[in-house]
């Protein structure tokens, strides 16, 4: 190993560890990334004027129009947060379920998916589900870790269900190493992945996943029964045909926005991007409708616009922080090793699929899924890209399910934090991380499900496009 390869070994750590002290994660990316590129200078490994490049790269990260969708679905997200579209789905769908055993968790599990898919943010999902949900299941005697274990759960569903943030931006650094490896293999006209690629190869492992979570819920109110008792019958609570009348109400409005927007995708209809704009308008309109209009500018419009502007920027810093890494990292030639490395792995294409998804897993105890998005993906998706077998789609959804869990894990999952900061003042931290563990492998199991049938990804794709 030469000079540079070192260099970018050193400066993967050097990121690592000043992450895992604390160190703000796109400022970091920058920081270690311009001091390494100096030092590899000075050092022969590299030449400093290749940091040229980085203004065209961020110009065209700024200009890219599949990443215009990214703050159209954080408003919408954020939007549909204060239309209290939730709080209207959990009271109506806990009534039809939770007269029976289990019901209520398995109410949370359906409100979730719809959340989900209308949402896409996991953060605003988990802060709604948190406030709302929890409190209900311990007052109808639900056991904390079941509880907590539940409601993180199901909010993480936003990271795997489309329109999720993550998978457009998957999407698009997926399409990046996808031409690149193509091209690096003599492909001049290289076939593309596109983010409506990835949307519909997630839908049937979401559903699969969403399936496994109600099967382990029904289980243990089987078996367990004290953990999830039924909630007992509230006097004047709609029942029968009204409480059906409602259910129509209730979830008529964001079922027809998310065939809107999803729908216009899926049918080619409408790019990624203008259907975030529908649904953005589509948001604004659920939430029209339960507000005073006097109070619309300052009450909702304005907080909406912060939160966004707020969230947004956080991923873009974030990604031109990554972007430079990635430009110093293939300059050390770190690129070449990481492509060396994995074909010299045993096992081929298995083994060297087998490493990167190994290493995303524990890359997740100190590294969220953006951050693993932005600076992992550009260099390991090219060289699985280039060995055989390897499908594009079945490869993002595979990391997007796989960065899922990164959301969840203990100690530094990101949704645990969320939940903590909104949970009752009984449901503790133990609580919550002892309740997520089996989900946690309920969400590995699913995985390792993925990799023995891959056409759980790869097939309503190629029904939609062909290919």
């Amino acid at each position: 190993m030469g000079v540079p390869e070192i260099l970018a070994v050193l400066m993967v750590v050097a990121v690592c560890g000043l992450l895992l002290i604390g160190y703000p994660v796109a400022l970091t990316l920058g920081g270690v990334s311009l001091a390494f590129a100096f030092l590899g200078h000075f050092a022969g490994a590299m030449n400093i004027a290749l940091l040229g490049a980085l203004p065209q790269r961020v110009f065209g990260v700024m200009t890219n129009e599949v990443l215009l969708a990214i703050p159209l679905f954080i408003f919408m997200g954020v939007m549909l947060e204060r239309s209290h579209v939730a709080e209207e789905l959990l009271e109506t769908i806990s009534r039809l379920f939770g007269s029976r055993t289990g019901g209520l968790a398995i109410a949370v599990t359906m409100v979730g998916v719809l959340l989900a898919a209308a949402k896409g943010i996991v953060g605003a999902t988990t802060v709604t589900m948190g406030l709302i949900v929890l409190p209900t299941m311990l007052r109808y005697g639900y056991d904390p870790r079941l509880a907590a274990g539940t409601v993180a759960a199901t909010a993480t569903l936003a990271q795997i269900f489309p329109p999720a943030t993550v998978l457009v931006l998957l999407g698009d650094q997926m399409g990046n190493a996808y031409q690149a490896a193509q091209l690096s293999q003599g492909v001049f006209s290289p076939q593309s992945v596109t983010v409506s690629d990835l949307f519909a190869g997630a839908i049937i492992p979401a559903f699969t996943l969403v399936a496994l979570y109600l099967a382990f819920l029904i289980a243990i109110a089987i078996f367990f029964p004290k953990t999830s008792p039924p909630i007992p019958p509230e006097p004047g609570a709609p029942r029968g045909l009204a409480l059906a009348r409602k259910l129509v109400v209730v979830l008529v409005a964001p079922i027809v926005l998310i065939v809107a927007v999803l729908g216009s995708i899926l049918g080619g209809i409408a790019t990624p991007t203008e259907a975030a704009s529908i649904g953005a308008v589509g948001a604004m309109v659920l939430a029209l409708r339960k507000t005073d209009l006097r109070l619309w500018p300052n009450a909702i419009l304005l907080p909406v616009m912060t939160r966004t502007a707020q969230i947004t920027s956080m991923i873009f810093l974030i990604l031109i922080g990554a972007t430079l890494f990635s430009l110093v990292f293939r300059g050390l030639g770190g690129d070449d090793m990481v492509h060396r490395g994995l074909s010299e792995l045993p096992g081929g294409a298995a083994g060297a699929l087998v490493v990167v998804m190994i290493a995303m897993f524990l890359l997740g105890f100190v590294m969220d899924a953006f951050e693993i998005i932005f600076v992992v993906v550009p260099i390991v998706a090219p060289a699985l890209l280039k060995m055989p077998g390897i499908d594009p789609v079945w490869l993002a959804v595979m990391m997007a399910m796989n960065l899922q869990t990164s959301y969840l894990h203990p100690p530094l999952g990101p949704t645990l934090f969320f939940l903590r900061g909104v949970a009752p003042p009984e449901i503790t931290t133990m609580h919550i991380y002892v309740g997520i563990i089996p989900f946690v492998l309920i969400q590995l199991f699913a995985l390792v499900l993925l990799w023995f049938v891959p056409g759980l990804a790869t097939f309503l794709p190629h029904a939609l496009y062909g290919g």
